[in-house]
């Protein structure tokens, strides 16, 4: 082990919170600072589809899409949305965003550099649930993708292929084979691709609680407030600035999801990262459910039995971190849900509906940002996760401790550098 070092993290989501529980098995000293409670209904690792996806290794953006922005942008509601006021900002990112997938040649870079971050993290979650007290919270029944038809899926054939050439197997279910694992599933789908690797969790907020609780138990400080910038005195860290004074360490870590631009900009860098907001509804004690969490290809939304009801998550919309939620986005996502269950009521009345958003923080191109900063090579970069923040941050927590120690990373960090958008 190396020597002891007071390494603060800032930010207590699931990234931080994986970062945490690996630097305290590393016998360093951990300071969380975080302005809310961890796990809680303000975080983003809260509200999550519950996937613990290792095959997500695609961006965001295809080959083609950027025929589909005026129509996006014309309709508030569609299926990626950006506010118009927030327009100008957001143009530089969503340049890059489409740039970043111009050809499949940087679909397929992305997709090695995905898979490297995700390989094996359904089973580096469940060791770190046993370890943390919270077994049951990671399930390993596989996770299902529902189409209309095997045309449909055949329409996706070069992304699956992309999974194939990364080592992605799955198993394909006709009509019949979908309907004895699925039920309650509404008769439309008639071909299902599961894919066994993969895991999900049943409380994504309870589960980075946990984390943040393991490591409390294990010496931790969790300190309730906001980080500012940093004091570098000749490229070496001396404290993390926050609004209630100085807290001196050896080593930080940027672990701030949507809010770690400016905290970037103190480290020395500058990077492309918005906040993709994200909505879900709940529904508590539903009639009918997915037995294996599912993606449905025709409306592009993620259902799955979690602990709090059947969760129904999606949606894109590009706005200001502080601005005001577009519930309708919500709404879309409970008319969704009706139909894919059949067996679930029309008249649901309001209170068994719960809804929810969060602010996914998003590169471009897809990747995270993971690495060592400009301004001190004390200060570590870990943000910018996207739609596989709770499955990656396994991974990144063992790279943000082995980058603490300045031990080899288990992957080239070459992919995340946080210095790509300069």
């Amino acid at each position: 082990m190396s020597k002891p070092m007071h390494v603060v993290i800032i930010g207590a989501g699931i990234i931080g919170a994986a970062s945490a529980y690996q630097l305290i098995r590393a016998g360093h000293q951990v300071t969380l600072i975080e302005p809310g409670i961890p796990g809680d209904e303000q975080a983003s690792s809260y509200g999550n589809a519950g996937w613990l996806s290792s095959h997500s290794v695609l961006p965001p953006a295809s080959p083609g899409i950027w025929r589909q922005v005026p129509k996006w942008l014309a309709d508030p509601l569609g299926p990626l949305a950006v506010r118009w006021k927030y327009l100008p900002r957001a143009l530089p990112w969503l340049v890059r965003y489409l740039g970043a997938a111009w050809t499949y040649t940087q679909v397929e870079r992305t997709a090695q550099g995905l898979r490297s971050v995700l390989r094996g993290a359904p089973e580096l979650h469940q060791d770190m649930a046993q370890e943390a007290g919270v077994p049951e919270l990671i399930e390993r029944r596989g996770l299902l993708h529902a189409f209309v038809s095997r045309e449909e899926f055949n329409q996706d054939a070069r992304a699956w292929a992309i999974r194939k050439n990364e080592g992605v197997a799955w198993l394909e279910l006709d009509a019949h084979a979908l309907r004895e694992l699925e039920p309650d599933l509404d008769p439309r789908y008639t071909f299902g691709v599961l894919v066994p690797e993969t895991g999900s969790c049943r409380n994504p907020g309870a589960y980075t609680a946990a984390l943040v609780r393991y490591a409390q138990t294990k010496g931790a400080n969790l300190l309730h407030t906001h980080a500012t910038g940093f004091r570098i005195e000749d490229g070496r860290l001396k404290s993390v600035l926050t609004e209630q004074g100085e807290v001196l360490c050896d080593r930080a870590v940027i672990a701030a999801g949507a809010r770690a631009k400016l905290l970037a900009r103190a480290a020395g860098d500058t990077v492309s990262l918005e906040s993709e907001r994200g909505y879900h509804a709940i529904l508590q004690a539903p009639e009918a459910s997915p037995r294996t969490p599912t993606m449905f290809a025709d409306c592009k939304v993620i259902v799955n039995a979690m602990e709090q009801g059947l969760r129904v998550a999606g949606q894109v919309e590009i706005a200001a971190t502080d601005d005001t939620p577009d519930w309708r986005r919500a709404e879309i996502l409970r008319d969704h849900l009706l139909t894919l269950y059949p067996a679930l009521p029309r008249d649901l009345p309001a209170e068994r509906i719960k809804v929810w958003m969060g602010r996914r923080p998003s590169t471009p191109d897809g990747l995270p940002c993971i690495g060592l900063s400009t301004g001190s090579q004390d200060i570590i970069h870990a943000y910018g996760h996207g739609h596989v923040g709770l499955v990656s941050s396994a991974r990144t927590g063992r790279l943000v401790a082995q980058l603490a120690q300045g031990l080899p990373t288990d992957i080239s960090l070459k992919p995340f550098s946080p210095q790509r958008f300069q």
